[in-house]
């Protein structure tokens, strides 16, 4: 099979929950020597921004979105060690450390920006779902990570965004790491709101938006966040 037929064999696996199907599938294309990165940005996250899209609008419930998103992490396992040798070959010079907020067990979106951010020769730290914001601070400091990537699907746990960078500025931490924000009910208002660094609205913005604050000459915090694919 061509790349293109692999891709959509992949895609569709995805969006029907099929696990075992879309690891296989990984497995074949990686094989056919496609390019991880276009596996990633190519086929698994537009198949679950698809599988999001339908479930906003009601066409799916979620135990299939739940299926979907172990069926990506099923393609993930498999593409995620290929990710590593080639961010391995270069220069790793940017660390993010990333995780999903207190009070959210999500992870779907999480491990998409953190797989292409891995692609894209940042040293990617993942602390897991459900992190408190000590756990970030912690952890930014102990890795020596630039940015602090936070994610989010359930609007109830978006105060804990706050709590991160209160605690930072209350330990004197705020200047050392920049925060960076995202997720379904995340936008660009909320991030200004709570004076964070940036603001993506799916894995390829996050992608764009660590390489441009890592690359700049300013340092955390920024006067207004930096904020990639907002909605016109």
């Amino acid at each position: 099979m061509e790349e293109q037929n692999l891709g959509r064999a992949l895609s569709v696996a995805v969006a029907d929950g099929d696990e075992a199907e879309a690891a296989r599938l990984a497995g074949a294309a990686l094989a056919a020597g496609i390019d991880p990165i276009v596996l990633v940005k190519d086929y698994l996250q537009p198949a679950l921004e698809q599988v999001g899209d339908r479930f906003q609008e009601g066409e799916l419930f979620l135990p299939e979105l739940v299926l979907a998103g172990d069926a990506a992490k099923a393609a993930l396992d498999v593409i995620k060690p290929r990710l590593l040798a080639a961010g391995g070959a270069g220069e790793i010079a940017n660390k993010v450390v990333i995780g999903t907020i207190q009070g959210d067990l999500h992870d779907i979106g999480k491990n998409v920006v953190g797989a292409l951010l891995t692609a894209h020769s940042f040293q990617v730290v993942d602390l897991g779902t459900d992190v408190t914001p000590k756990q970030y601070v912690e952890a930014a400091e102990r890795e020596g990570a630039q940015i602090i990537a936070i994610s989010s699907l359930l609007t109830t746990s978006l105060p804990y965004h706050e709590d991160v960078i209160r605690l930072l500025c209350e330990t004197g931490r705020r200047a050392n790491h920049f925060v960076i924000v995202g997720g379904g009910p995340v936008n660009p208002e909320w991030a200004t709101q709570i004076k964070a660094d940036g603001y993506g609205r799916d894995a390829r913005d996050a992608v764009l938006l660590c390489q441009t604050l890592v690359s700049q000459h300013a340092k955390p915090p920024l006067a207004q966040p930096l904020c990639f694919g907002a909605l016109k």
